[in-house]
This record gives C-alpha cells, sequence and structure tokens, in this order.
C-alpha cells in the first residue's frame, strides 16, 4: 500500500516521500510538500484505488549487484557494506522500488486504501495517513459502534450528532461560569462569616472539593492576612488537589515549604502567600496540627 500510494503521489503531483511508518491501527508517509490539498487527496486516493481494482500485478525480482537496471529502480540508495542481489519489486506500470519487505502478489489483495487526511510534518514537509487493506474494515466497524453508541447517548440520529454536541458544550460553558460564579459569592460569605464572629481565631483552615485557585484567593483578600493564618484546600480530600497558606509574611516563608512536604507537593511563596499543588490531601490534618502549635508558640510580637 505504501509503494503504490508513493509512486501515484509522485506521477500525479510530484511529491516525493521522504520516510514513512507502517504502524498497527494506521500509516503516514511523510511527503516532501509543505501541503497537500483535499482535491489532490481526493484524487489520489481515487487512483490509487483504481489500481486496485484493475488487478494490476505485483512481482518480485532479484538483480545482481552491478546489474544496470538497478540504475532505472526507485529507492533511497543503497548501504556501502552491501553483499549479493539486489530485490526489486514491480507493481507492473506504476512503480519499480527496492524493498526486502513481504509484498501482495496483486494489488487487488490490498482490497482498499483510505487516505484519512494530513497532519503536520516536519518543517516544509506534510505527513500523509492512510489505512489499508482490513485495516479500513476495522476502522468502519470502529466508527460504526462509536456512531451507534452516539445515538444511544444523544437520542438523535448520526446526521445530528455534531449539532447535539454542540449544544450540549454551550450548555456546559453556562454551567461553568455560573458555577464560578456562585463559588465566588460562597468565597466572600464564607470570609464575611468568619469575620462577624466576636472574637477571630488566629488559624482559619477550611477544605472545598468544588473549589480552585481563585475561590482560596477571595477568602484570603476578604479575610485579610496580616493577622489570621489560612489554609486553605480545594480538590480531593485524600489525594491531588491545591493548597493555600496565607498569613504574616515571616509566618509563611518559615512554614510554607514544611506544609508543602506533608502534602506530598510543591509551591511558591509570593507576597505573604504560599501556594501549590498536592498529592497527599490527606494529610491536612498533619498541617493544621502544625500550624496550631506554630500559633500557640507565636510571640505577641509575631
Amino acid at each position: 500500500g505504501q509503494h503504490l500510494i508513493t509512486a501515484i503521489a509522485e506521477q500525479m503531483f510530484g511529491f516525493k516521500t521522504t520516510s514513512w511508518e507502517l504502524g498497527r491501527q494506521r500509516s503516514v508517509i511523510e511527503l516532501d510538500t509543505p501541503s497537500v490539498t483535499a482535491e489532490q487527496i481526493e484524487a489520489l486516493e481515487r487512483s490509487v484505488n483504481e489500481k486496485i481494482r484493475e488487478r494490476v500485478p505485483v512481482v518480485v525480482r532479484e538483480l545482481a549487484a552491478d546489474d544496470p537496471e538497478i540504475e532505472t529502480v526507485r529507492s533511497r540508495g543503497l548501504p556501502d557494506n552491501r553483499a549479493g542481489p539486489v530485490r526489486v519489486v514491480d507493481i507492473k506500470g506504476v512503480d519499480s522500488n527496492m524493498c526486502c519487505g513481504t509484498h501482495v502478489s496483486n494489488l487487488s489483495d490490498l482490497q482498499v486504501i483510505k487516505l484519512l487526511g494530513t497532519e503536520k510534518g516536519k518543517k516544509n514537509k506534510t505527513n500523509l495517513v492512510f489505512l489499508a487493506g482490513n485495516r479500513v474494515l476495522k476502522s468502519i466497524e470502529q466508527s460504526h459502534n462509536t456512531e451507534k453508541a452516539l445515538t444511544s447517548l444523544l437520542k438523535n440520529g448520526p446526521g445530528e450528532h455534531v449539532e447535539a454536541v454542540k449544544r450540549l458544550q454551550s450548555s456546559v460553558k453556562l454551567l461553568q461560569k455560573n458555577n464560578l460564579n456562585l463559588l465566588r459569592d460562597i468565597a466572600v460569605l464564607i470570609a464575611r462569616d468568619f469575620k462577624s464572629k466576636p472574637v477571630q481565631s488566629q488559624l482559619f483552615v477550611l477544605h472545598r472539593k468544588e473549589g480552585d485557585s481563585e475561590f482560596m484567593n477571595i477568602i484570603a483578600n476578604e479575610i485579610g492576612t496580616e493577622e489570621t493564618l489560612l489554609f486553605l484546600t480545594v480538590g480531593d480530600e485524600k489525594e491531588a488537589g491545591l493548597f493555600l497558606l496565607a498569613g504574616p509574611v515571616e509566618a509563611v516563608e518559615n512554614l510554607g515549604p514544611r506544609v508543602a512536604e506533608l502534602l506530598g507537593g510543591k509551591g511558591t511563596v509570593k507576597r505573604g502567600r504560599f501556594q501549590g499543588k498536592a498529592t497527599k490531601m490527606s494529610r491536612r490534618g498533619e498541617v493544621q496540627a502544625l500550624l496550631q502549635e506554630f500559633i500557640s508558640h507565636r510571640s505577641p510580637e509575631a
């Protein structure tokens, strides 16, 4: 399949193949051109499948190393340490190419070739993605199963899947925006509730699974960190999440790295706030005990 596509692409458009990758699920041919149009892909696919339907024979020959015919055979060059005859694969009337791999005896054995499109390659080159033979059938089966699953989930026909997904995406974006606004309001209310207490604690600890960095920073901004030490966390209660330690600058610089270590995470300190990512949120209790001990030993001047 790669031989056929390479030969026809060069004959039709002058696109030379510079490398290829033959994969288990899909294969790629690197073409020496900065771009390939949709029309060129369509014409190329039509042409290679015509050759398959014409049942063009494929013949393998061996030529002597000094045979002058070798000069007319397409190749990337022979290695200097070669020995013995040179193996040539002929697609009758289409291509003659040096190759040591296995091949079909007739193009009809390929069944069909499907060009899936292109991807950006190396500088000024384009990767052409293709399927050949039974891989095409497997791909169709997989696509059909996906289509059936989407039909069941979206409650409409295949022709309406794209529009249905677009509507769902719009709904999700709206819900995310509303959720963010609600989280901001909740953060402000939490901070105001803390500040409304007659006697405010020197330590404020809070965890909220649905929060984010902005949620924690709003609380810190509203409460103020000149006198109060804040330890805020969001995300999974036991595994990964985010944390924020805020308070007097000296206290945060001293405690921040120790808090990050306990939580199995990393963070950075900036203007009296140490924030980062954690992998062991289950150890929040140990952090709280550390902060409580620090406060109990802190001098009034601190």
